[in-house]
């Protein structure tokens, strides 16, 4: 018999069937301006960068509250539905 404890982490798709626990991310950014470039240049020195673009262009940069900094290469937009579909929050209204 298992014993459920804890509840499963809710996953999100960030892109290339890489998934993230939606619970740990902190933000999720446009990658295009030279702040954001600067900050994954610190996460790459410090160890603490993932690229789950596959080798496409980035164009979502996601912070976890580990400090990890996740490139992705689906658009924020995109990223954004998929977190606010998983918390059960649609984007889209509904017609009756």
């Amino acid at each position: 018999m298992i014993k459920k404890d804890k509840a499963l982490p809710v996953l999100v798709n960030i892109g290339f069937g890489n998934v993230i626990a939606v619970n740990r991310v902190v933000t999720i950014l446009t990658s295009a301006s030279a702040p954001m470039k600067r900050l994954r240049e610190e996460a790459k020195k410090m160890g603490k960068l993932i690229d789950a673009t596959e080798g496409r262009r980035t164009r979502s940069i996601i912070v976890t509250d580990s400090d990890h900094i996740i490139l992705s290469a689906l658009q924020t937009e995109t990223l954004t539905q998929r977190f606010a579909d998983k918390n059960g929050k649609s984007g889209k209204d509904e017609e009756t």
